[in-house]
């Protein structure tokens, strides 16, 4: 029963963390804001759940598996290209970001807090080595992992600076996935082909889908 009650806890403070998040930020919101908003005691809360870090922890791993899950069903029927897979998955990332100020503040959080930048180097770790094997075969999965410390700072760099008139989305998109590719030594042929393969898709629909979907799943569990 404990177990139980604690789970629901946990719950209602992501819901009401996510839906606070996205309204506020993760800077302008508090602890007692959200356990306020999820209907339970502060200490009660802190508890069950930790810090506003460790609660942003939980949502980073739910973002980062929607992330995944929206583009294995995007390409479903169309490519199982590892690398195009990857372009796909971080155009849509750099596209979620670029869509309210208060989600480009979450991810470079994310990318700079210490427990949530783990996550991150480790869910993306085993990706990578999966993908960029076959460019780099020499290297092992700690040698991915401090690929993935370099590669998670450009991306944190390209999320953080907004678009404008002259620094388009297209452009942003571009830019990210040659610098990138060229750490992991994909050829210039198939960066062409990355980078032509991801614009023929609805990025903006498919980052408020992964957005809505998630609160949906927290919704319906608490």
């Amino acid at each position: 029963m404990a177990t139980i009650k604690s789970e629901n806890i946990k719950t209602k403070c992501l819901n009401a963390a996510a839906k606070l998040f996205l309204a506020k930020g993760y800077t302008e919101s508090t602890v007692r804001e959200i356990a306020e908003a999820a209907g339970i005691n502060v200490s009660a809360m802190i508890r069950t759940c930790g810090s506003k870090e460790d609660i942003l922890c939980e949502l980073v791993a739910y973002v980062l598996e929607g992330q995944f899950d929206s583009i294995k069903r995007m390409l479903k029927g169309i490519t199982d290209d590892k690398i195009l897979f990857y372009a796909a998955e971080t155009t849509l990332q750099l596209y979620m970001a670029e869509s309210s100020e208060h989600i480009r503040e979450l991810y470079s959080v994310s990318y700079s807090l210490p427990k949530t930048s783990e996550i991150i180097y480790h869910a993306i770790t085993q990706k990578l080595e999966d993908i960029f094997k076959e460019h780099l075969p020499e290297l092992k999965t700690k040698d991915f992992y401090e690929y993935e410390i370099a590669s998670a700072g450009i991306m944190r760099n390209f999320m953080t600076v907004p678009c404008n008139m002259y620094f388009t989305m297209e452009r942003k998109v571009s830019r990210f996935l040659e610098t990138t590719f060229l750490v992991y030594r994909v050829p210039d042929n198939k960066i062409k082909e990355a980078i032509e393969f991801v614009s023929g898709f609805d990025y903006p629909t498919i980052a408020q889908n992964v957005i809505s979907n998630m609160l949906s799943y927290l919704e319906s569990q608490t």
